[in-house]
């Protein structure tokens, strides 16, 4: 009977004590609005991203599964609340939408406003801000586009780019609508698309876009086949958020651009 009541005897909670620091995150952190399709971005962004100091942190916002420019255009009704995922107490550096033809369709200033909105002190960024900043900082203007999209949504960016000062001189797309297969296409499909569309003489770099798309991973080799810049959505914007945040690191392997900083006269937001 004494040996039952010993060992249900509620036990002292002894108070520990502790020593508290500015937690992860104390050279930038970044928040991410991630579509909820995408199964790409993640991956690629912690391979570039890896260290203690640099927090990195996502939030999921609905998206059809087939990509058109109507269903592109109905994130923008989700993204305050999406956006709102990410704990304002967190005090985010900088925030990126993470939908390259998505900001094409909603446009890149109401992006910058729907997310500063919520998040005010944070400076912004997505896919096609961050690959003009990257266009000005290696000074390219004459650029082959490859795509995984459906040939509307492909000739909206087309025209969004050439509005923007740059010759489109080349496009290849794989003509897809179907979020999940683009994030099944190979990396070795990616790299053959760019070796043929980038080997143009007036073309003096390549953009892949798309965030599904598995680029990171053959991006120097592609480079080292051209003997240009190749640019991808993942890597322009991981690129564009760590400078805005102040980070100049340059990983291994992730192409020309880490080698530059954000020119003065950029689409910083």
């Amino acid at each position: 009977m004494s040996e039952h009541k010993t060992m249900s005897k509620t036990p002292h909670i002894q108070t520990l004590d502790f020593e508290a620091d500015c937690g992860l995150g104390t050279r930038a952190r970044i928040g991410l609005v991630i579509l909820q399709t995408d199964q790409t971005i993640e991956h690629e962004f912690a391979s570039v991203l890896r260290s203690d100091d640099i927090a990195l942190y996502h939030a999921r916002i609905h998206n059809e599964m087939d990509v058109t420019p109507e269903t592109l255009r109905q994130m923008e009704a989700d993204m305050p609340e999406t956006a709102a995922l990410l704990p304002e107490q967190f005090d985010f550096d900088v925030i990126g939408y993470c939908c390259t033809s998505g900001a094409t369709m909603i446009g890149e200033e109401r992006v910058d406003r729907i997310l500063r909105g919520v998040h005010p002190n944070a400076k912004t960024s997505n896919p096609l801000t961050a690959c003009k900043a990257a266009l000005q900082a290696l000074g390219l203007v004459r650029i082959a586009l490859i795509t995984p999209y459906a040939p509307s949504v492909t000739s909206e960016m087309r025209a969004n780019l050439a509005a923007a000062g740059y010759a489109i001189n080349a496009v290849g797309s794989f003509n897809q609508s179907d979020d999940f297969k683009v994030a099944r296409i190979t990396s070795q499909s990616i790299l053959q698309a760019i070796k043929e569309i980038g080997a143009r003489e007036d073309c003096d770099g390549v953009f892949v876009s798309c965030t599904s798309l598995r680029t990171l991973p053959i991006l120097a080799e592609a480079e080292a086949h051209l003997g240009k810049p190749v640019l991808s959505s993942n890597q322009a914007l991981a690129w564009h958020l760590m400078r805005l945040a102040g980070v100049q690191d340059c990983p291994e392997n992730a192409g020309r651009l880490f080698q530059h900083q954000l020119h003065q006269d950029s689409p910083a937001t």
